[in-house]
């Protein structure tokens, strides 16, 4: 059985709020990114939403890489959940991956080149990526989070 601190509820519940708002930056996002989809394929994206989109984006894969990522693990570790955290070090190359093209078209943008041709495919294969990236951070939640939840709330 893993060792559980005494204020494991108390621990573990500040992880499922920042999850919480977390999530509702996700909705956010997909919701910035449906108006400015919405546009498409104008010539010419609204710059007040792009840049909407851009911050929120940003904002997003920066918590989950600097905040949500690292309390799930910590998380798991305090369990000693071993399957959860073989599951995360499998899953973390391709969120990394998925960031670095988050953060290079949100440069992109930041140099003036989102309002091109071209901006349409590469909002698309962005939004796929995005969708991928939802998929593999449920999964991440529900294996590194909601699996602990009933035992730090019994302890």
């Amino acid at each position: 059985m893993p060792v559980i601190h005494q204020d494991a509820q108390e621990r573990w519940g500040g992880v499922h709020l920042l999850i919480d708002r977390w999530l509702v930056e996700r909705r956010a996002l997909a919701d910035a990114f449906g108006t400015i989809k919405h546009q498409q394929p104008a010539p010419v994206i609204n710059a007040e939403a792009l840049e909407v989109f851009c911050e929120l984006l940003v904002d997003y894969v920066s918590a989950g890489h600097f905040e949500v990522y690292e309390q799930l693990m910590s998380e798991a570790e305090s369990f000693g959940d071993r399957r959860g955290l073989d599951l995360a070090r499998q899953i973390y190359p391709r969120l990394e991956a998925i960031t670095q093209a988050a953060l290079a078209f949100n440069d992109r943008c930041d140099n003036g080149d989102c309002q091109d041709g071209s901006l349409s495919h590469e909002f698309e294969t962005l939004g796929s990526l995005l969708r991928e990236r939802f998929e593999l951070e449920d999964c991440l939640i529900e294996v590194l989070h909601n699996a602990h939840r009933q035992i730090a709330a019994s302890a």
